[in-house]
């Protein structure tokens, strides 16, 4: 059997066992290329392909994949590593689930696993059981338990079928229901407190963390149910509104959409984006089935990088109050750098007793119609025409001083605008807006361009004469105490994968030898490589070292090295000359001073103990 060593997102090891031929023949029928290809659009470019990296945002590509390696590595945001390691970032998966995710998608069957620590099982388990109480929820919904959830979701209008389509359930008004039914099932009390379902109690006891609630299943887009989340039906509950599974083993809220699942096979084309639940259930109903929600929280990368691979139109319909439109800035913040069409769809306030209040998507099909709600998704605004009309409205434009402090925060906001069309086209409004000349506004739109670039030369300039803190790993576990030893150690390893036959048959280092313990695993593990007759790759290498420490060794192979023979002979011989010297002056240094400061001042030329010099 070959055993890797894989490492939670906590950093702590843990073994799983895979037959070495089953792991060879998954290697050889997931193609690197093939495998990002159906996440990212890569170019080719000589023997190597390009793209936007799916792991942040990015309009142009930096993203790079060597077929000859079968690695990634992303220039910008610094991940890398093999195929397995790019499926466990982009899926959320653990290293046994990634290695399940390419057999079943190379149709390989998976021979069982010998050894690991529970963590595959307890992932397994958490699904199983969120699975079982999604039936128990959905049951109870239809039982005399549920009928306040169901008499809450008649109020709200919601359709049988639409309930059944989301798969909502109830949590009836007991402490222990839910408890009750799944322990009867075979669960245990620590799975259900793992999963987020149940609550430990002060007694030592536990609770149902659900009560008294309509239950939305969260559903990823594979079919699992991950999570759930709560809404409260009695209004005179001084509960929480919403309430939702806290981060598990198998629930991340930052990775997950609510209702993707369902908005993903949409014939309307496009996603739309809103903020809760309810919004999705009933914009699902009344025939917006391409709607999807954030899960309490605002919209962040890993969100954007599940919605790239089903769509690259979004609009945001988030609330119209304060916080509403908080969330929609931050939200155009984010996809300012991708490429993303974004618009933005800002639902009008709704008059009530001589007020005008906020409403949501929600609030206004019920009050509006479906088709006024069509109407207006049809007209809503780009985002840059939402940010451009939020900036305006904060300054009074019918005054002089009004109409230069615009000019300069409008100046600021299109000197970020990286489309030089765009960027054109929207100085030109924002000049009519302020009652000025386009011309005048292009001159300040430029000056502050300017000043952004002089910024970003200045930054990358300290940065370069800083090329010790420039050399250090991204993550402070990983960084070097010993800069000048690290960096050869960094050229040890590139020489070993460009060219093995430029050493020995032993090792010209030990492990230990190297100052940083990390580059010391690496080149362990690389030689055992090399050692066991293979070709020496970055990617044979997934789940023996975290996606971090993958990514800096994917880092360190993409420095330029000598290409020539003579050359990196002799690179290799400098490499190890200054590891053994700065080797030395570290074992120097740590001796203890009073047992040094004797070996200064004493000799002993007669090998009997010697005599001091001196009188």
């Amino acid at each position: 059997m070959a055993y890797k060593t894989n490492r939670d997102a906590k950093g702590e090891a843990m073994r799983v066992a895979f037959d070495q031929r089953f792991l060879d023949e998954l290697s050889a029928r997931s193609d690197i290329v093939d495998v990002v290809g159906g996440y990212v659009t890569l170019a080719q470019r000589g023997s190597e392909y390009w793209g936007c990296c799916p792991f942040h945002s990015e309009r142009t590509p930096s993203f790079h994949v060597r077929p000859d390696q079968q690695m990634y590595y992303c220039f910008g945001c610094k991940k890398g590593g093999g195929v397995v390691n790019f499926v466990m970032e982009i899926e959320n998966l653990s290293y046994p689930d990634a290695i399940r995710f390419l057999a079943k998608r190379a149709n390989i069957p998976v021979p069982e696993e010998t050894r690991d620590d529970g963590s595959a099982r307890l992932r397994s388990r958490l699904l199983a059981l969120n699975r079982d109480a999604a039936r128990f929820y959905y049951d109870q919904l239809h039982s005399p338990k549920g009928e306040a959830v169901m008499e809450y979701m008649r109020s709200r209008k919601i359709t049988r079928r639409n309930a059944t389509n989301f798969g909502l359930g109830a949590a009836g008004d007991e402490w222990d229901g839910l408890m009750t039914a799944m322990l009867q099932k075979g669960y245990t009390q620590a799975e259900l407190i793992a999963a987020g379902l149940a609550v430990k109690g002060k007694n030592g006891g536990a609770y149902d963390k659900f009560r008294k609630r309509l239950i939305f299943p969260i559903i990823d887009v594979r079919g699992d149910v991950l999570g759930f989340g709560g809404r409260i039906v009695d209004k005179d509950d001084q509960g929480a509104k919403y309430m939702n599974t806290p981060e598990t083993v198998v629930y991340s809220k930052r990775r997950v959409l609510y209702g993707l699942n369902l908005a993903k096979k949409s014939k309307r084309g496009g996603i739309l984006l809103v903020e809760g639940n309810i919004d999705v259930v009933m914009l699902h109903q009344a025939g917006f089935d391409n709607a999807c929600a954030s899960m309490g929280t605002a919209l962040t990368q890993e969100q954007l990088h599940l919605l790239s691979r089903y769509t690259k139109d979004l609009v945001l319909c988030y609330d119209n109050d304060d916080a509403g439109k908080v969330a929609t800035q931050k939200a155009l913040a984010l996809l300012n750098d991708t490429d993303f069409n974004v618009r933005v769809l800002e639902l009008p306030k709704r008059l009530v007793d001589g007020q005008y209040v906020k409403q949501d998507a929600d609030d206004f099909i019920k009050y509006q119609g479906k088709d006024a709600f069509e109407n207006l998704l049809s007209g809503s605004e780009s985002g840059m025409d939402f940010r451009m009309a939020q900036l305006r409205s904060k300054f009074d434009l019918s005054n002089d001083r009004g109409r230069i402090e615009y000019a300069a925060a409008a100046a600021e906001l299109l000197a970020d605008v990286a489309n030089a069309v765009e960027r054109e086209v929207y100085t030109v409004r924002a000049a009519e807006a302020a009652g000025i000349t386009p011309d005048a506004l292009k001159l300040e739109v430029r000056r502050a361009f300017s000043r952004k670039a002089r910024k970003d030369r200045r930054e990358q300039e300290r940065r370069d004469l800083r090329p010790a803190a420039a050399a250090q790993p991204k993550e402070r576990s990983m960084r070097y105490e010993n800069t000048r030893s690290a960096l050869a150690e960094e050229g040890v390893l590139r020489l070993l994968t460009l060219d093995d036959a430029l050493f020995g048959a032993a090792p010209p280092l030990r492990e230990e030898e190297f100052s940083s313990p990390l580059l010391g695993r690496f080149f362990t593990a690389l030689w055992l490589q090399r050692e066991n007759g293979g070709a020496i790759r970055l990617s044979a290498l997934d789940g023996a070292f975290t996606s971090d420490e993958l990514g800096h060794l994917a880092g360190i192979l993409q420095k330029p090295e000598s290409t020539d023979h003579a050359s990196r002979e002799k690179a290799l011989r400098d490499y190890v000359r200054i590891i053994k010297e700065e080797r030395t002056k570290r074992l120097a240094a740590s001796e203890d001073p009073l047992a040094a400061a004797y070996k200064k001042y004493t000799k002993s030329p007669d090998g009997d103990g010697g005599t001091t010099n001196g009188d």
